[in-house]
C-alpha cells in the first residue's frame, strides 16, 4: 500500500552545480567523475545524460528529484552481512554512466525523460522520511548513484546527522578523486562486478574492467565502507567455470576471503531478450567454485535456494542465518557477530535481531507541503 509523507524542508531546484570537472577551451569542459571522461560543448550532456555543460560549467540536472521511493528489505540490495532483517528506504534518479545491454532496470537507467522523475525531496527530507518510516538505512539504487554523487553525498551527510546509515548500490565506475568523497560518507556498498572480462565490459557495457577492480580494492582497503559484490551470471556470456574461478581467485587474493560474493540470476531484458534465464544449476556451480577458491560467504540470488541464501559459519559450518530469497527463516547470530557454537567472528555489521522486515516492498511518496 502506497503511503505519503511530507518531505519538507524546501526541495532544491533540480539543476544543481556539479563537481569533478575542469575547463578545456572556450566553453568546453571535461567531466572528471568517471572513467568515461566525457568532453562537453555548451549545452551538451554526458553519456549518463544527467550531467550537462551549462554556460561553461558542470551542472547535475537530477538533484532533488527521484524516479520513486520504496521501503525494501536490506537483503534486496543485496546485502547479507549489513544488519540483516532491517528495512531500507530506497530511491534512484535517472540515467547511467554505463550502457549495459542486459540492464534489469533499463526503464530508469536508460531514461532520457526527466518527466519520469516524479518524486522530489531534499537530502534532509529523505533523512526525515527514513526516520518517520522506521528505516534504519537509505539506499541509493535503481540507477547508479555515481552519476548523482552530489545528491547522494548531501543525502548521506543528512542521514548521518540522524543516525541513519547509507548504502550505495553501484557498478563502481568512478574516478579515485570522486570516490574518496563518495565512499567517505557511505556505510556500505554493493558493487556490481559484471564480469571478469574486459571484452565483456567493452562490448556489453561500454566500459572497462580494471577501473572497477581498482575501486573494489580501494573501498575494501582504504575506507570504512562495508563491501559486498554481486555478479549477474548471463548464459553463454560470463558464466563459464574458468571465468568464475578467475573472478573468485581475484577476490580471495586481492580483497580477502571475508568479502561476501553474490551470484544472481539473469532474466531476459532490455537488448538481450534472446537469451534464456540463468539456470539455478549455474548459480550453484558458481557458488561451489567460489567456495573452493577460499571465499567464506558466497550466495545465490534471484532464485529460491535455501543453501545458497544461508550464512554459514566458516569455522564450524553451522547455519547461522537461513534465507529464502529475501525472507529470513532462521537467525542464530548474536549481536556481537560471533558464532554461538564455536566463537568464530562473522564478517559484517550485526545488531540485536528482532522481527525482520520481511520480503515485502512498500512504495512511498515523499511530497512537498
Amino acid at each position: 500500500m502506497e503511503r505519503n509523507l511530507d518531505a519538507s524542508p524546501k526541495v532544491p531546484e533540480s539543476v544543481h552545480p556539479g563537481r569533478w570537472w575542469h575547463a578545456i577551451e572556450g566553453e568546453r569542459i571535461q567531466c572528471d567523475l568517471c572513467p568515461r571522461d566525457c568532453t562537453l560543448h555548451a549545452g551538451q550532456r554526458g553519456a549518463c545524460f544527467v550531467r550537462q555543460n551549462v554556460d561553461g560549467r558542470m551542472v547535475l540536472t537530477t538533484y532533488g528529484r527521484s524516479s520513486g521511493f520504496c521501503i525494501d528489505p536490506i537483503e534486496k540490495k543485496p546485502l547479507n552481512h549489513f544488519f540483516p532483517g532491517s528495512s531500507i528506504l530506497s530511491f534512484g534518479t535517472a540515467g547511467c554512466n554505463l550502457a549495459c545491454k542486459f540492464c534489469q532496470n533499463w526503464d530508469i537507467s536508460k531514461s532520457k525523460d526527466m518527466d519520469r522523475l516524479l518524486d522530489a525531496a531534499s537530502p534532509e527530507g529523505i533523512a526525515a522520511a527514513a526516520v518517520a518510516y522506521g528505516a534504519q538505512s537509505v539506499a541509493f539504487t535503481y540507477n547508479d548513484p555515481v552519476i548523482f554523487a552530489e545528491y547522494a553525498i548531501d543525502t548521506a551527510v543528512a542521514c548521518g546527522a540522524r543516525n541513519i546509515r547509507t548504502v550505495a548500490v553501484t557498478a563502481g565506475y568512478i574516478h579515485r578523486q570522486a570516490a574518496r568523497e563518495f565512499y567517505a560518507v557511505m556505510d556500505a556498498a554493493n558493487v556490481d562486478l559484471k564480469s571478469f572480462s574486459d571484452d565483456f565490459y567493452f562490448k556489453l557495457c561500454g566500459g572497462h574492467l580494471q577501473p572497477v577492480l581498482d575501486i573494489l580494492a580501494y573501498i575494501h582497503h582504504e575506507t570504512n565502507c562495508w563491501l559486498e559484490i554481486t555478479t549477474l551470471l548471463i548464459p553463454g556470456r560470463n558464466d563459464s567455470a574458468a571465468e568464475i574461478k578467475a573472478l573468485a581467485d581475484w577476490v580471495a587474493r586481492e580483497l580477502g576471503p571475508e568479502v561476501p560474493l553474490h551470484f544472481t540470476a539473469f532474466h531476459p531484458d532490455w537488448k538481450m531478450q534472446d537469451l534464456p534465464p540463468t539456470p539455478p544449476s549455474t548459480l550453484t556451480q558458481a557458488r561451489h567454485i567460489a567456495l573452493d577458491a577460499g571465499l567464506h560467504y558466497v550466495y545465490t540470488g534471484n532464485v529460491h535456494d535455501s543453501e545458497g541464501g544461508t550464512t554459514f559459519c566458516p569455522g564450524c559450518q553451522a547455519a547461522l542465518i537461513e534465507r529464502d530469497w529475501y525472507a529470513i527463516r532462521h537467525y542464530d547470530l548474536p549481536s556481537n557477530g560471533c558464532c554461538p557454537h564455536c566463537g568464530t567472528t562473522i564478517a559484517g555489521h550485526f545488531a540485536r535481531f528482532g522481527k525482520p522486515f520481511g520480503p515485502r516492498r512498500v512504495p512511498v511518496r515523499l511530497v512537498r507541503p
